[in-house]
């Protein structure tokens, strides 16, 4: 036994014999007592008064999503909050009338309610342990003040451990300071980025290094965030994870981050829709899902008769499958689901190689597969994705639906969209706590990064995910999120106006710098009018009518869009992709719908003499020690963007649908190729709805072209040598060590 671990063991003896010897007379301190919070009492909507029915309730501030005093009492005893992640507020007195609307758990509720007070951030002392806590964390309660000095001494050795590299020495005390004092949260950030950063590049495999990436994410978003649910910092730093470990480029396995990340949520929740408001209702229906298999059943009768079936029918299984509705359970029926969608999945003819193979995928055929009981399915589907992303995520459905319905069309398998739920939760929740001028950075600092996440999913925010090829997810800019981030930039430079350092300026830096990229993407796109409008709406903001006028924005904006791009490839790779696939847009948009060819023609030239440019740049050509080029394998090949716009052009219900049959029409038959299994079943379901469906077949509308059986096993082979290309890198890497 280590000399340290002798030190820990008996510094704890002796704090436990102490305090309990002294009669544990010592009380000690539990942090803050909790968020702030509204005293309320329920009201006749007309009177303003009590009834029978009235009862008292508390409501974080944090929580309130719209409140309006309907009715005022005129006394002395103010009551002012802010809310909606600081950009709006309300101020009354104590006895004011308000209806107010709220989000409560899964729901947002809505009532009148009569202004009692408001509490809250008072400290509390307490000998008890929290209900329900594990046993150490009791015992810390239990010694009192005297926690504190063992959590001292871990927390100065544990930084020393980390400046000397014993990242996994670490581990241990780190762990130990999280039970003691589990509501000291800088340890929790500290322990989760020793385990996500340092240990994960020791590691000799992308998949190790995944399971710890994993690991330190895990352990700040399932645990350190269910103890400390109001600390922006915290929710800062799991925001920030996502958006540079798992999107950034600078890690070796980053592209091994992506994949895997991508394809975890596509079991999860399944491909999302295109559509905006079809997305909303997809995210809306998970939120109100029910909350028990009781509920369910009352909700679509045969839900658990559905339930009690399957589990009759796994248990009768040579596997002897033990059902459990738990998150493994939901990943199982995803990946069910993924076969019968992926077109990779019928090239290698997974779906009757599992069928025949896989008794619990068998049985899923046998009772989910059954079209009597396509609502059941979808209830109790719904009912474990709701119930998962609680229980396993320590996200709540409710919340994403509302950032869906009111920020922007977001796909959870992207790592910038939990960059942004996190960071903007955390705003949510702690901002009030943060708001004194010391600290008020820490809120800046916090609402910058899902700003910036928001930023992100525009340029490539668009996923095309097939779980079982070998591909990284495709990523389209998405310039639906344009009119989001500008109205969201407003609100975070009013918010930030009065901060220290000049706090609203770095927003109107990240604006304006924004602004331009989405002008240079929709021209590109041929989407004029658009970039013509941002392009004279900075001139304003930014240009002749800016604090100090300047001619910035006065140039031709095709001039403009030119000198914007000079020299941004090398610094930006994204700006790079962004052009490769928005000149591709275009030329099918314009080249094949309008019948000028040579529009198609110049767009597939210049995308492919840029791509051959930026792969060819100084450093583009680095493989990492994983096989992947770490810069490179951002864009791909030409052949690959071809297939990602065309696939995007013909899912993109914000042209008429006619409109992208006749694009496909007057394709070639390699780009026919490359959609063909992608987009049919989509557009099949798109077309059902649509009356051209009175007037042909879809078959006679959508076409299948000419060699595809030969297209499928060809690209079931690039995806076999792709998988052993990697494998033997990797096999490589490993014998030189």
């Amino acid at each position: 036994m280590s000399k340290d671990r002798i030190i820990q063991i008996v510094a704890l003896a002796f704090a436990v014999t102490a305090v309990f010897g002294a009669g544990r007379i010592l009380p000690t301190i539990v942090e803050k007592a909790g968020q702030e919070h509204l005293i309320l009492t329920t009201v006749d909507p007309v009177t303003g008064e009590p009834n029978d029915e009235s009862e008292v309730i508390d409501v974080f501030t944090s929580m309130v999503r719209s409140i309006e005093t309907t009715m005022t009492f005129s006394g002395d005893d103010p009551v002012e909050f802010i809310f909606d992640a600081g950009t709006r507020d309300w101020s009354g007195n104590v006895g004011d009338v308000v209806e107010i609307a709220y989000r409560d758990g899964a729901v947002t509720q809505e009532l009148t309610a009569r202004i009692d007070g408001i509490d809250g951030f008072a400290l509390r002392y307490t000998d008890a342990s929290i209900e329900g806590a594990p046993p150490i964390v009791a015992l810390g309660t239990a010694i009192g003040a005297l926690r504190g000095l063992i959590v001292d001494y871990l927390w100065i050795k544990v930084n020393m451990m980390k400046e000397d590299g014993q990242f996994y020495e670490v581990m241990s005390d780190a762990d130990l300071i999280t039970k003691l004092q589990p509501r000291f949260s800088q340890v929790w950030g500290f322990h989760g980025h020793n385990m996500a950063y340092n240990i994960s590049v020791l590691t000799n495999t992308p998949e190790e290094r995944w399971d710890w990436v994993k690991a330190g994410i895990n352990l700040v978003r399932n645990e350190g965030l269910r103890y400390n649910p109001n600390d922006v910092v915290l929710h800062k730093e799991l925001a920030f994870w996502f958006a540079h470990k798992m999107d950034g480029v600078s890690d070796d396995a980053h592209l091994h981050y992506k994949r895997e990340h991508a394809k975890e949520w596509h079991y999860l929740l399944g491909k999302p829709p295109f559509n905006a408001e079809e997305r909303v209702l997809w995210m809306e229906t998970i939120a109100n899902a029910a909350e028990s298999i009781e509920e369910a059943d009352a909700r679509t009768p045969g839900t658990a008769q559905l339930v009690e079936d399957l589990r009759d029918a796994l248990a009768q299984t040579s596997a002897g499958f033990d059902m459990d509705l738990d998150r493994e359970f939901l990943i199982n029926i995803g990946k069910w689901n993924a076969v019968k969608q992926s077109p990779y999945a019928r090239i290698l003819g997974l779906d009757a190689t599992f069928a025949k193979n896989d008794p619990v995928y068998a049985t899923f055929d046998q009772v989910l597969a059954d079209p009597a009981r396509v609502d059941q399915v979808r209830e109790f589907v719904n009912f474990l994705r709701k119930q998962t992303l609680r229980e396993d995520y320590n996200m709540e459905p409710e919340v994403m639906y509302e950032y869906t319905r009111d920020i922007g069309p977001i796909d959870w398998r992207h790592p910038q969209a939990h960059a942004l739920y996190w960071g903007k939760l955390g705003s949510e929740r702690g901002s009030k706590r943060y708001e004194d001028a010391e600290n008020a950075y820490n809120v800046l600092n916090n609402d910058r990064i899902w700003l910036q996440a928001m930023q992100a999913l525009a340029k490539s925010g668009l996923l095309n995910v097939d779980p079982f090829s070998n591909d990284n997810p495709g990523r389209l800019n998405d310039s639906r999120w344009i009119r989001s981030i500008d109205r969201y930039f407003r609100e975070l430079y009013g918010k930030h106006f009065n901060s220290r350092g000049g706090g609203g300026d770095t927003f109107a830096n990240f604006h304006e710098n924004f602004m331009k990229y989405a002008i240079r993407d929709l021209w590109r796109a041929g989407e004029y009018e658009d970039a013509q409008e941002i392009y004279s709406y900075l001139n304003e903001l930014y240009g002749e009518g800016g604090v100090i006028p300047n001619a910035s924005y006065t140039v031709p904006i095709d001039v403009f869009v030119k000198d914007q791009t000079t020299g941004e490839y090398e610094m930006q790779p994204e700006v790079a992709r962004s052009d490769v696939y928005a000149a591709l847009r275009r030329g099918f948009r314009e080249g094949l719908l309008l019948n000028k060819p040579e529009i198609l023609e110049d767009a597939v030239k210049f995308a492919g003499e840029l791509t051959l440019y930026f792969q060819g740049l100084e450093g583009s050509d680095y493989t990492s020690k994983f096989g992947e080029s770490r810069i490179k394998d951002l864009i791909g090949d030409l052949e690959t963007s071809v297939r990602d716009i065309f696939q995007e052009i013909l899912l993109n219900d914000s042209l008429p649908l006619i409109d992208r049959l006749q694009i496909y029409a007057k394709a070639g038959d390699d780009q026919k190729r490359m959609a063909f299994d992608e987009v049919r079943p989509l557009l099949e379901m798109e077309f059902a709805r649509s009356p051209l469906a009175t007037a042909l077949s879809f078959d006679q509308a959508f076409k299948e072209p000419p060699g595809m059986e030969a297209y499928r096993t060809f690209r079931a082979a690039a995806a076999t040598r792709e998988a052993q290309r990697r494998e033997d890198v990797i096999g490589a890497e490993a014998e030189q060590k």
